[in-house]
């Protein structure tokens, strides 16, 4: 089938930035798709792109050569307008705050990007229940308000995390996740709702599984060794199998290649106009490995500018989605908790938190646990975050307090909104909890205090998703007081039990009746 080919939409992100609604997206740099990069080819094929009118590229730290790629473009073509260029820095979350070590990533980026600002540097916080990635934005900022940055984003944060930052008055720009006719988490979640309220346009990735959603896999039987796929395909083959299989994977190709032949399109296509349509989706992101094939695809991916999906093409493939089953969690959780829908598996090696060896040692020996956090009232008034004695622990009564060596802190995080600070809190009580060898999973019981009867609704929804991320309810009481400081909406203690989140048994009243 012959794609038609189009001239890009175009849109605009952080109020000023333009680009095409397609990205070049450069992950397939990064090692897991080609052995090696050319740089000169892939420059050649940056010139092709640009040309067709797709003059985005994104990429990370992380991403291999893809930042030096773009260096090279950028020192033969020294005006360097032809292209935006989008990067991300997705540090380890150890602890270290400082100003300085923000800097140098910013530097470095630069550097290797031969750019004296970027367009759009994304953020990825592995660990909320570090608030090093708070005090990373903050910084971040600080280089936006020196001109090194132009606009701030996100990549794969939630929908609860995202409005904690917001209402934190963060500025934020874009936030980059999956989404695709599989993964619907996006527009069935809170996530959309969230940007739309705030106007952070999403940049849209995995639109097309990695090449799964194509004439290629069509009718064709599911692979069988992972090992012999590409890091895309290894990566969305795990979306497909957590969205049913590939049963009901193929229903959905199947009526992505009837819509397609209705339209002479290819069926990357249609999946790419699918997403293009969701209301807050700025852009979605191609993946492109910038070598001498790059052509061939470009007149496929333009083609999705040629038409519009009517009501008979999104019933067809609406009909066919009922089949999948939802992809657990939101958007971004397939990097913090299983399942672990990434190309290279389990990351929990990227979430701080388990007990260290002194500390486990301490238990065995029966000591009394006490766990700080350095703040003011810790101190003054002789209290400590959390205690653990033998199984457990017991966490102080905790209110939305900016962390240390966060630059020019709000009054409490999560502003004004009380969903936000409970959010806030709960972050703080799980790493607590952390610390003293627990997981969220073993609580047992929270009570929490509200300053205005009003906020119970949103508090109580916080504190569900919270604990219905962890599969476990603890007991729980909520009642209002009068919190101490103006900026205070909410305070909550906890209790936890070590080790009785692993085996839960749910009882209703039907279950234990005569």
């Amino acid at each position: 089938m012959a794609a038609i080919s189009a001239t890009p939409e175009r849109t605009t992100i952080g109020g000023t930035i333009e680009i095409p609604r397609i990205i070049n997206g450069l992950w397939q740099l990064a090692g897991g798709h080609d052995k090696q990069v050319d740089r000169d080819t892939a420059v050649k094929a940056m010139n092709s792109l640009i040309d067709s009118g797709l003059s985005c590229f994104d990429m990370a730290d992380h991403y291999g050569d893809a930042e030096l790629v773009i260096g090279e473009y950028n020192t033969s073509n020294p005006s360097g307008s032809r292209i935006t260029a989008f990067t991300k820095w997705c540090p380890q979350e150890n602890g270290n705050r400082s100003f300085e070590r923000a800097k140098e990533a910013v530097d470095l980026a630069l550097s290797r990007m031969k750019q004296t600002s970027i367009a759009l540097m994304q953020y990825h916080a592995w660990d909320y229940t570090d608030p090093t990635y708070l005090c990373n934005l903050a910084h971040l900022a600080v280089m936006q308000e020196d001109g090194k940055i132009q606009a701030i984003g996100l990549t794969n944060i939630d929908a609860a995390h995202l409005e904690l930052l917001l209402h934190s008055g963060y500025r934020i720009a874009t936030n980059q996740v999956s989404c695709s006719v599989i993964d619907q988490r996006l527009v069935k979640g809170r996530l959309s709702l969230v940007c739309a309220e705030h106007d952070v346009g999403v940049l849209a990735y995995g639109t097309l599984l990695g090449g799964f959603l194509s004439e290629k896999w069509l009718a064709v039987p599911e692979p069988t060794n992972e090992q012999e796929l590409n890091w895309s395909l290894r990566k969305y083959l795990r979306f497909i199998r957590a969205a049913g299989g590939w049963a009901p994977f193929q229903g959905v190709l199947q009526a992505l290649s009837q819509v397609a032949t209705r339209h002479s399109v290819p069926i990357a296509a249609v999946a790419t106009r699918w997403v293009l349509d969701v209301p807050v989706v700025r852009a979605v992101i191609v993946g492109s490995r910038l070598n001498a094939e790059c052509d061939k695809y470009t007149s496929g991916n333009l083609s999705a500018f040629s038409f519009k999906l009517d009501d008979e093409d999104l019933s067809l493939i609406s009909r066919a989605q009922e089949k999948l089953k939802d992809i657990p969690g939101d958007c971004g959780d397939e990097y913090r908790r299983s399942p672990f829908l990434t190309a290279s598996g389990d990351l929990s090696h990227h979430i701080r938190g388990e007990i260290d060896q002194r500390a486990a040692s301490d238990v065995a020996a029966g000591n009394r646990l006490e766990y700080g956090t350095g703040t003011n009232w810790e101190r003054i008034a002789g209290y400590s975050r959390a205690v653990r004695v033998r199984d457990t622990i017991r966490v102080s009564g905790t209110t939305a307090n900016p962390p240390r060596g966060l630059v020019n802190p709000p009054p409490a995080m999560g502003g004004s909104c009380s969903r936000c600070q409970t959010t806030a809190i709960l972050g703080t009580i799980a790493s607590a909890v952390r610390h003293l060898g627990g997981t969220m999973a073993d609580v047992v019981r929270t009570r929490i205090m509200i300053r205005d009867e009003k906020d119970c609704q949103e508090v109580s929804e916080a504190h569900a998703w919270v604990f219905g991320c962890e599969n476990v309810r603890p007991a729980n009481t909520l009642t209002t007081a009068g919190l101490i400081g103006e900026a205070c909406l909410v305070e909550i203690e906890a209790e936890a039990v070590v080790g009785s989140g692993s085996s839960v048994v749910r009882y209703n009243e039907a279950r234990i009746g005569p």
